[in-house]
């Protein structure tokens, strides 16, 4: 897959980070047991019925050999409140799960607490993507919070607000 382009990588990595987006741990265990997990924000929904998401992890990650075979895997939409756990599961290599208090879920996923939502799904398909992998899983049972979401923007963590819409400003008005 190796198209020529005159597209320099640095410049078109910089013009994708316009596009905000949240942030995630997905996990899953090894075939011996490990829990494994990886910070990610290449993160989308796919179909509501069935409810599908997917998610694409680089050919070169550490973990990959583990989500190649892991059947089932979770995905967790960090709150604003994780930013710490996301810089631990973004770092190659140590135990990302030292010290971190976690449950376990469909087939022994494991699960991090606090997060904005929780999504334990069941790979359908796995995609070869450039440099990366897709792969792409059905929802199998999900939890959410009102808690704001972690958000990625321009190379760094944002915040996300809200705006009101313009009923609920006129509203105020009057």
């Amino acid at each position: 897959m190796n198209a020529i382009s005159n597209i320099d990588p640095r410049e078109f990595r910089n013009a994708l980070g316009a596009f905000a987006t949240g942030v995630t741990i997905i996990t899953t265990r090894a075939e011996d047991g490990t829990p494994i997990g990886i910070t990610a924000n290449s993160f989308n929904s796919v179909s509501l019925d069935p409810p599908m998401v997917l998610w694409s992890l680089a050919k070169t990650s550490q973990s990959l050999s583990a989500f190649e075979t892991a059947k089932h895997w979770a995905v967790h939409i960090l709150s604003e409140e994780q930013e710490e756990l996301s810089n631990r599961f973004a770092r190659r290599g140590a135990d990302k799960f030292a010290g971190v208090d976690s449950s376990e879920g469909i087939a022994r996923l494991p699960l991090l607490p606090d997060c904005a939502t929780r999504l334990q799904c069941m790979t359908t398909a796995v995609y070869e993507g450039g440099d990366h992998w897709i792969f792409v899983g059905q929802v199998l049972d999900f939890d959410r919070n009102d808690l704001p979401p972690l958000a990625f923007h321009a190379g760094g963590y944002a915040v996300v607000t809200r705006k009101a819409c313009a009923a609920q400003q006129i509203a105020r008005a009057a």
